[in-house]
């Protein structure tokens, strides 16, 4: 369970100094399938930075199983970060010099995960291990930086607008891959996006705008990515 409680964050100094966050509390149960619904400028993105220890609150607590991860070290952020969430971007971060297997494996070896080749064949990249990201599609890159992620083993995965930069047919079946795995490993998932036909795949949305929560609510049914409109 991730409890955020009246969370506040800000940018700038003095008389530049900007309100992103306006005191939102919301919770998280473990295993849900969760999506961040906003338009540019809502802040949704400064919120999943927040709760998943990439950036600190100015004040509010984010508790995970009621270990409040805002009160740690940088040190122990680190290393709560690197034993518990994943991430996956609109730009996948991929380094170019490594191959599919090499990449993967950073994130295996955080993990002491032996079994990261399972991942690469989960994510339908078995026969490209050896190549680059350059000689890759966009979707196969992304499908690179989601089993990265993934050989982490983490108990929640972070995507901020994973399908921004992809075309349909290739955002669909990326969309595809992570709620297939997800629904496999149980893992929990948040999931920022301004899309609302992708809000339609989560079990639990959080609507927000100018920084605060407006609505949260469960779908009763979660649509595929197949069945979504685009």
């Amino acid at each position: 369970m991730i409890e955020i409680n009246k969370i506040t964050k800000s940018y700038g100094n003095h008389e530049n100094k900007f309100q992103i966050l306006k005191g939102i509390s919301a919770k998280i149960g473990d295993g849900d399938f969760v999506v961040i619904l906003g338009a540019s400028g809502s802040g949704k993105s400064t919120f999943l930075n927040v709760i998943s220890g990439l950036e600190r609150p100015d004040s509010g607590s984010v508790k995970y199983d009621g270990r409040d991860i805002t009160k740690l070290s940088d040190c122990d952020l680190t290393a709560f970060r690197r034993k518990t969430v994943g991430f996956i971007f609109q730009q996948y971060y991929l380094l170019p010099d490594m191959t599919v297997e090499k990449n993967v494996r950073m994130g295996a070896d955080l993990a002491d995960n032996s079994d990261y080749r399972e991942i690469i064949k989960a994510v339908g990249l078995e026969e490209k291990s050896r190549k680059y990201p350059g000689e890759l599609s966009g979707g196969e890159q992304q499908r690179v930086s989601i089993a990265r992620a993934l050989a982490k083993k983490p108990k929640v995965l972070f995507l901020d607008e994973p399908t921004g930069a992809l075309d349909e047919l290739t955002g669909r079946q990326v969309l595809d891959y992570i709620c297939g795995l997800q629904k496999k490993s149980k893992f929990t998932v948040v999931m920022v996006t301004h899309n609302m036909n992708i809000a339609e795949m989560a079990k639990t949305v959080i609507k927000m705008n100018s920084g605060k929560v407006l609505q949260v609510y469960t779908n009763e049914t979660q649509k595929s990515a197949y069945e979504i409109g685009w």
